[in-house]
């Protein structure tokens, strides 16, 4: 045997690096506290900043690419970069969603179940192209390809599955953490149980997106509605914080390295299948218990618009130009202004879209305003509301979008 024989037969084959973390609880705590902060992040720039849904969702696509291009150029994984695609991913994903809903009037139900058929597609393909869908195995650029289209799909589908639960319930952010919360835990007993591996991580995936945003709900909006009142720019620096602390932690101990590709765990079909009746129990359930709390009485767009005005508090005119920036009053005014000319162009889907930049400006800006004038802020707040509600009423009335409309315009003054 020659010399560069024996070196051929001693050398040990190549092992490609994986591209992903290892799936450990950190990674489940890394995955939400990305999609609370994306979400936010997504919000201060189209509304914060009045850039614009679709602009805002142009920006995040050129951004991902780029983002995205640097990842799949890595030929190992790397904390800062993989996150930092998940983070943009995330942003990404819910902006198509919400250009769907917002700026398109497209129904949250249509839109789950387009994203769902997608989302099948992709794993379909993925699955006849390279016979496996396990991110063990994320160790060529199609493999990684499949997988960053995928969870961009997840975030989208996530995005319509949470707000369409949340219309249909009428559920507060402190409740509404609690059943994808819930959902992930019973799918983990699942996966210990013997459920497939793979089913059991991308329907955990996708929940986490609801999660974190009910999360960053419930932490940021104020008291008066359901949340802990902390704000969202707060809420956004402690979810920021903690990624980067949790980011550095991994990228100094290595725990969530995967140095080769591992063994498949051992498929037992019998066991498999038992799991399969019960995922099946558990979106029973789910329905079940969507389409009671769906049927009890709760605040409805139209029955708020119809007892909001008793319960708005009195404000004089000038009362709001005496006590608040003239700044955030003209950038109020402008956004009322704009729906109102929409309402009464009859552009529905654009006075949608505006509704929710003047609910997210109005978010921002409440704890400076609230401090600076408590009655003056809680005056605006209920003739914002009664806005929101006509706007976003299951059949609007354009009488009654353009009375709160110019309610709210004349209490600008």
């Amino acid at each position: 045997m020659s010399e560069t024989t024996r070196l051929t037969v001693n050398t040990p084959p190549r092992v490609a690096l994986s591209k992903v973390p290892e799936i450990t609880i950190w990674f489940w705590v890394i995955k939400i506290l990305c999609t609370t902060v994306g979400e936010s992040f997504a919000d201060w720039i189209n509304m914060t900043l009045g850039v614009g849904l679709v602009p805002t969702a142009v920006i995040f696509t050129f951004v991902l690419c780029v983002v995205l291009g640097c990842q799949m150029a890595l030929n190992r994984y790397q904390p800062f970069a993989y996150w930092l695609t998940v983070v943009v991913l995330s942003v990404t994903g819910t902006l198509y969603t919400d250009i769907l809903t917002d700026a398109l009037g497209v129904p949250l139900a249509v839109s789950t179940a387009v994203f769902a058929v997608a989302l099948a597609a992709v794993f379909g393909v993925w699955y006849a192209r390279e016979r496996t869908l396990s991110i063990h195995s994320i160790v060529t650029l199609p493999r990684e390809s499949f997988y960053w289209v995928a969870i961009l799909v997840t975030f989208a589908l996530g995005t319509a599955v949470g707000d369409w639960t949340l219309e249909l319930t009428g559920w507060g952010p402190g409740l509404s953490v609690l059943l994808p919360a819930g959902l992930i835990v019973a799918i983990a007993i699942g996966w210990r149980l013997g459920a497939n591996a793979v089913l059991s991580f991308w329907l955990a995936y996708i929940l986490t997106r609801p999660l974190g945003a009910n999360l960053g709900d419930w932490l940021g909006l104020p008291k008066d509605e359901q949340g802990l009142g902390l704000g969202v720019a707060v809420t956004s620096v402690i979810f920021l914080v903690a990624i980067l602390a949790t980011v550095v932690y991994l990228s100094v101990t290595h725990a969530d390295v995967i140095g080769a590709p591992d063994e498949p765990r051992a498929v037992r079909p019998g066991r498999e299948k038992v799991m399969l009746g019960y995922f099946a129990v558990l979106a029973v359930a789910t329905a079940a218990l969507l389409t009671f709390a769906h049927a009890q009485p709760h605040a409805t767009p139209s029955a708020e618009s119809e007892s909001g005005p008793t319960a708005i508090a009195p404000i004089t005119a000038g009362q709001a130009t005496a006590h608040f920036p003239a700044a955030e009053i003209t950038n109020f005014r402008a956004i009322t202004t704009q729906m109102l000319t929409q309402i009464q162009g009859g552009d529905q889907a654009g006075a949608t879209t505006s509704a929710k930049n003047l609910e997210t400006a109005w978010d921002a800006d409440q704890s400076k305003l609230q401090a600076m004038d408590g009655a003056t802020w809680t005056a605006i707040d209920g003739r914002i509301d009664a806005v929101l509600t006509a706007v976003r009423a299951t059949d609007p009335d354009p009488a009654v979008e353009t009375k709160t409309l110019s309610d709210l315009l004349s209490a600008l003054q």
